[in-house]
């Protein structure tokens, strides 16, 4: 299961303890689901939830939605019996909340290891404490280590910074994530935009993260999810200009030279590498829709 060629342009959080949320999930037009057993979830709900989502993902139905489950931390009194019962379904991921150590997520990679239903399970990891982004570069690198989620309303909680439009108090946390997922070729996703009826304010800050590089949003409630998946998506133009990159440099290979020109530009390999992400992004997301 190669996750890091899938689309994560939409990650859209639902709340395991909900029936009619994880059914109309099936419906809708996301790139991922993250099945939330911790914050979304009462505690006096959380072993309910926890065999519902079992259920439910047993079930299946959600074609090719990558479908990523957060569980309560280890620390908690919820969190082994999540895993142990999440385990059961072979889950494509598990999100890990407040990761702050490459020990906490070896820990959950051992078990995983140990179950004959986990053979391809990745984990990802809630990039939301001050001690968790200091430790991304190592985290990046652990055992099973598919993605880093940001936390950032626990983030700036943890902080102490106000919410800005341009979120400049976040901004040296969100690109120490993407660096270390980068450079580990892992996915990273933006954190969400709470005033879910606001799209301008939506679709600003999921610009922001797409020219920050980040690969997608996390969402909170489906209305967002047209946005992101427009924003995060290779424009038209975008695609006519890989594509035109793409054979003049091939043309240009083809005499004996090294560069090309294209819009008055100079196209090198290191922008074919661009383009061809770009489309293969765009196939991907073809596939996908």
């Amino acid at each position: 299961m190669d996750l890091a060629a899938r689309p994560f342009r939409s990650v859209l959080y639902i709340p395991g303890s909900k029936e009619r949320a994880l059914e109309k999930a099936r419906g809708l037009p996301v790139d991922a689901i993250i099945f939330d057993l911790e914050d979304a979830v009462a505690v006096d709900e959380k072993a309910n939830a926890r065999t519902l989502l079992a259920a439910t993902l047993a079930e299946g139905g959600y074609g090719q939605r990558t479908q990523i489950v957060r569980l309560n931390g280890m620390e908690t009194e919820w969190g082994s019996d999540d895993l142990a019962a999440i385990m059961e379904t072979g889950p494509q991921v598990v999100l890990m909340p407040k990761v702050e150590s490459i020990a906490q997520v070896e820990k959950v990679a051992a078990r995983l290891d140990a179950h004959p239903a986990c053979a391809e399970t990745r984990i990802w990891a809630m990039m939301e404490t001050p001690r968790g982004i200091l430790q991304a570069r190592l985290i990046a690198t652990a055992p099973r280590m598919g993605g880093f989620v940001l936390g950032t309303n626990d983030l700036a909680k943890e902080l102490g910074c106000r919410f800005r439009p341009d979120r400049l108090p976040l901004q040296a946390a969100l690109q120490t994530c993407l660096l270390a997922a980068r450079a580990q070729g892992i996915v990273c996703v933006d954190g969400v935009y709470n005033a879910f009826r606001d799209d301008d304010g939506l679709r600003a800050e999921c610009e922001q993260g797409r020219d920050l590089g980040m690969d997608g949003k996390t969402l909170i409630h489906p209305a967002q999810i047209d946005i992101a998946n427009a924003v995060f998506a290779p424009s038209e133009a975008e695609i006519d200009l890989a594509r035109r990159q793409i054979a003049a440099f091939e043309q240009a290979a083809a005499q004996g030279v090294g560069v090309a020109v294209v819009d008055g530009k100079i196209v090198e390999n290191l922008h074919i590498v661009t383009a061809q992400a770009t489309l293969a992004k765009a196939a991907a997301i073809e596939a996908r829709n």
